[in-house]
């Protein structure tokens, strides 16, 4: 097949979706397929972190070319408008990607099937271009963006607004992959007809990253770190609070956030008179695995009320380089972390999160071990299994 693929982020960023399209891409490559990237060009942090490949250095409208075993993966990047924090997030930087984007799906040669993800915007830019051609497309649903605004105190008419955009993508979608059973339900919810539940995978790595990354702190310390986006709905602060709580019982230690998004100002504003605690703006996905690596400990947040279906990846990313997690939320994550010792589990309550801290920094939280959580993930949430499986989704949409 030829398969056109439409994401505003890609591999080597370091986002859930990166990852998760860019493991797409390799499997369906590798099954002979020819794949077409449409994305966006990288944010200059991460282009600056990133290795000096082909890909990263493709100009604009130049394809770039990777041998995927049998098949072909060629990525376009186009600029795009993006945030302070290099994201693309917010009306104005989607509206930069999805409009050119349905240019660019009316051009070049005619694929046999569209893949795309969130924001909903995206999803309609490709329905209506792949009506035109005549083309199925697939729905890579990682999440329920108006739900995730309607959880940020979004006001009402803005989530309605984009809860009816969301159900016009997911009604035209061929097929829609979501990457849980409470991702699965809303999707039918909002019009969705065919949905295979395909849950997220990691990579992991024959070893541990290695190597000390830029910037990471010089102390005798614990290092607790946040890597990956900050929004209102993952409540990201609540770390400042507990680690200021904890910090008499934790010595040198240091909180590191390494990431970007819609929270990132209110965040650095909270840190701010906060001693130990440094921001850091997003890098490759390479970088934030030697990050993770080195921490005494990675932490993940998700608001109770509206959301609990959704399962933080860095949780996953972390275990894949032997880190334990303080999760502090509601859901499957906290029953795997609980359950399997892959860190401390607890409500999103900053005494509770400061008392995590202190327990892993001091070796008396319970914890499987570096070689247990590699193993774990390597059982339960392989990138391999889950992205044959997401391939499998998309060719069946031709069926």
């Amino acid at each position: 097949m030829l398969v056109t693929l439409a994401t505003r982020t890609f591999t080597p960023e370091p986002t859930a979706a990166a990852l998760r399209l860019g493991a797409l891409a390799r499997a369906l490559a590798v099954g002979g397929d020819t794949v077409r990237v449409l994305t966006s060009r990288l944010a200059s942090s991460v282009a600056r972190d990133a290795r000096e490949t082909e890909e990263t250095q493709a100009p604009e409208g130049v394809s770039a070319h990777a041998g995927e075993g049998p098949g072909l993966v060629e990525v376009r990047r186009a600029p795009v408008l993006r945030d302070r924090t290099g994201a693309v997030r917010g009306y104005v930087s989607y509206m930069s990607f999805d409009l050119p984007l349905l240019a660019r799906l009316l051009g070049g040669p005619r694929p046999d099937v569209v893949v795309c993800e969130p924001p909903p915007t995206t999803g309609v830019a490709v329905r209506l271009a792949c009506a035109l051609r005549r083309v199925p497309y697939v729905y890579y649903c990682a999440d329920i963006v108006s739900d995730a605004a309607a959880l940020a105190g979004v006001p009402g008419l803005v989530v309605r607004t984009v809860a009816g955009l969301e159900s016009f993508a997911l009604r035209g979608a061929r097929r829609v992959i979501a990457v849980s059973d409470g991702v699965a339900l809303r999707a039918r919810e909002l019009g969705a007809r065919d949905v295979a539940v395909v849950p997220n995978g990691v990579r992991v790595p024959e070893a541990v990253a290695t190597g000390v990354p830029d910037g990471f702190p010089a102390c005798s310390g614990p290092v607790f770190v946040y890597a990956g986006t900050v929004a209102q709905w993952l409540a990201p602060e609540v770390f400042v609070d507990a680690f200021e709580r904890a910090r008499a019982q934790l010595g040198d230690a240091r909180l590191v956030f390494v990431g970007q998004g819609s929270g990132w100002d209110g965040l650095a504003e909270r840190a701010k008179g906060v001693a130990g605690v440094d921001l850091i703006p997003a890098v490759s996905a390479d970088e934030a695995d030697r990050w993770m690596a080195r921490a005494t400990a990675t932490l993940a947040s998700l608001r109770p009320g509206g959301y609990d279906y959704a399962y933080p990846t860095k949780i996953l990313a972390s275990l894949a380089q032997g880190t334990p997690v303080i999760y502090a939320g509601p859901g499957q994550a906290a029953r795997d972390v609980e359950e399997s010792a892959l860190g401390v589990a607890c409500s999103l309550d900053v005494d509770e999160i400061a008392e995590a801290m202190v327990a892993l920094a001091s070796g008396a939280a319970s914890w499987v071990g570096r070689d247990g959580a590699r193993a774990w993930v390597r059982e339960h949430r392989s990138v391999l299994a889950s992205s044959r499986a997401a391939a499998a989704v998309v060719r069946s949409a031709l069926a």
